[in-house]
């Protein structure tokens, strides 16, 4: 039996980037399923860990147009989105496209942007079009964001507004990776390779018929009231101050549809729906001050969640 289209694409994309990322299949999973749900990945941890050549694997490995920015305190919004020039000899002002012009965007040390400079996503992570002197522009299709952020608590960084968290897909965490793969990463940087050494293994006709395929896909009505009961429960936990909106039952349901392209499966399970929960849905928490100070962690609250809503038997 052949396997569905978004599941090779999976598997082409996934094995290309472990040719470079070493001892992260789950976090490699993770990220592919982002891309095939056509949602913004946002990879967080301490520097080191690999997040920017996770995210250039990811780029290289589609044959579209990809660019990186580099977020620095001194990055303008029309640095990100692009501005109007007035060119004299045209005696016209002309609009100079910015960085999110592509396929897949790179968003390097998002949270080293001024908040006004990350404002500047905003309006074209939700909708994949770009207001600028009052004109639309819109941006390629696909279209995907794969931002990294240090630690908020580290020197030179601000916090990303829950607004903009809430437009990511998906949050996740690389890691320190365990001995034997740290002896693989070292081995492969003693032999020079990197996310450039890379080819493209699908082209944007591709991977848009692949997430097409992955939209397409069926959810039993008793695994989407789950995936809003989970949501919904968010917002009544002791510990939280603001829940998960609409926006995250929505995004429980796309990765768990893109999760299950990466088994082979057009549809989508209770199962699914959990193991993208934490991933899908802690970064949308924001704790209450006492929860904070007791040190409470979003992931906590959401494993408490999925301990509390019961699953569906049968996913019809």
């Amino acid at each position: 039996m052949t396997a569905p289209r978004s599941t090779l694409v999976y598997r082409a994309i996934a094995d290309n980037v472990e040719h470079v990322v070493r001892g992260k299949p789950e976090v490699v999973r993770l990220a592919v399923a982002a891309l095939l749900a056509e949602g913004h990945l946002l990879v967080e941890d301490v520097p080191g860990v690999g997040k920017t050549t996770l995210a250039r694997c990811l780029a290289r490995s589609i044959g579209g147009t990809w660019n990186r920015i580099q977020f620095t305190p001194d990055l303008l919004p029309g640095d990100v989105t692009g501005v109007m020039v007035y060119h004299q000899n045209a005696e016209r002002f002309e609009f100079h496209r910015g960085g999110v012009f592509a396929n897949v965007v790179l968003a390097d040390e998002i949270n080293r942007g001024t908040p006004k400079t990350q404002s500047a996503l905003l309006e074209v992570m939700s909708e994949r079009r770009v207001t600028v002197d009052a004109a639309t522009h819109e941006v390629p299709h696909p279209f995907l964001v794969v931002a990294t952020q240090n630690p908020i608590e580290m020197e030179g960084t601000y916090r990303l507004p829950e607004a903009q968290l809430d437009r990511f897909l998906v949050r996740v965490s690389v890691g320190y990776p365990d001995l034997a793969a740290e002896v693989l990463v070292v081995m492969s940087d003693c032999a020079r390779v990197s996310p450039d050494d890379l080819g493209a293994v699908v082209d944007v006709d591709g991977l848009r018929a692949a997430i097409a395929e992955v939209r397409a896909s069926h959810v039993a009505p008793a695994v989407c009231e789950y995936a809003v009961r989970v949501a919904a429960a968010t917002r009544e936990h002791a510990a939280v101050r603001w829940g998960a909106s609409p926006r995250g039952s929505i995004g429980l349901i796309r990765a768990a549809q893109a999760l299950a392209a990466t088994e082979g499966r057009l549809y989508a399970t209770p199962d699914d729906v959990k193991a993208v929960a934490e991933p899908v849905l802690a970064h949308r928490l924001v704790l209450s001050p006492d929860a904070e100070l007791n040190g409470r962690r979003p992931a906590e609250v959401v494993a408490e969640v999925l301990a509390g809503v019961p699953v569906p038997v049968t996913a019809g």
